[in-house]
């Protein structure tokens, strides 16, 4: 295999030209986005489509959400990660394949149709999840891409998928909100340090290693600065693989949670890890009973689910 992007392999940590398109097809008047969204994503990495989710629709959601967290035992043990050092739960993993309403969400084609347009390809949830950052409790997510992880780790060959989060409580700029460098996605950020194996059993809680040192992150933000988007419930975020982004604590009585859809192009599955390590489970990244997703219209209903 060909390693475009090599990290975890020097002693010092290198800026690389990114060699992939950040919007892999031609905007078209029939695309799911407006010309002017499709060259802001472009741009700088990431795009906020504000109420894209009925009020019903969110109400849906958050009562699933609620019942997952509240009821965990009719999930996979090793989905559910809590908080380091304590009982909180810090994310649910493989969400699509354990709760229909979520696998609906995944496929809705008000996401999957715009994953599609944006990678020019039929897409896969590569990784899904629910985040939660309670109430004075939730911890911090530090700065990475997460490319540079699904590459070294995963054998993601190249830049052509995207993240989605589903905004499933308000995000202010005090509970911790995503906050992105953009125009980072532009450049790949290597890594420093050989990863262990098993390192997801760690990393899930607090990652130590595919972390970008201190001085090229202060690069970054000098050149391209910080934004932390915020909105309402039924927001959504898109996000590029590859952009820097992380989140603070919360500090706040005001809880955080959203849905995290990873779509990546079928022409794009993953391969070997590229870092010489055992690739991580299935519900991390998926490999296993890979199926292109068919879009669903909406809206999102418990008796459609």
């Amino acid at each position: 295999m060909t390693d475009h992007y090599p990290s975890r392999c020097a002693d010092q940590a290198q800026l690389l030209p990114r060699l992939d398109p950040v919007v892999h097809g031609a905007w078209r008047p029939d695309a799911p986005l407006f010309q002017t969204q499709t060259a802001f994503f472009e741009e700088n990495g990431y795009l906020v489509l504000e109420n894209l989710f009925g009020a019903e629709e969110v109400d849906t959601l958050r009562a699933e959400a609620a019942g997952l967290l509240g009821h965990p035992k009719g999930l996979k043990p090793d989905t559910i990660i809590t908080e380091p050092g304590g009982t909180e739960v810090r994310s649910i993993f493989e969400i699509h394949r354990q709760n229909a309403m979520m696998a609906w969400l995944a496929a809705d084609a008000r996401l999957s149709e715009v994953a599609r347009f944006l990678l020019a390809d039929d897409v896969y949830i590569h990784q899904s999840r629910l985040n939660y950052k309670p109430g004075f409790q939730g911890r911090e997510f530090y700065w990475h891409s997460d490319f540079e992880t699904w590459h070294v780790e995963d054998g993601m060959p190249r830049m052509r998928a995207l993240s989605m989060s589903v905004l499933l409580a308000r995000n202010t700029p005090h509970n911790g909100p995503l906050m992105l460098i953009p125009g980072s996605h532009r450049e790949f950020l290597t890594c420093v340090g050989e990863t262990p194996e098993n390192h997801y059993k760690s990393s899930l809680k607090k990652q130590e290693y595919g972390v970008p040192d201190e001085d090229s992150l202060a690069d970054l933000v000098n050149r391209h600065g910080i934004v932390a988007p915020t909105g309402e419930p039924g927001t959504v975020i898109i996000f590029d693989c590859n952009i820097m982004h992380g989140s603070n604590g919360n500090i706040t009585p005001l809880p955080r949670a959203n849905a995290f859809l990873v779509y990546n192009a079928l022409s794009n599955r993953l391969q070997e890890p590229f870092g010489k390590v055992s690739p991580r489970p299935d519900f991390i990244a998926a490999r296993r009973d890979i199926a292109a997703i068919q879009p669903m219209p909406g809206p999102l209903t418990r008796s459609a689910a």
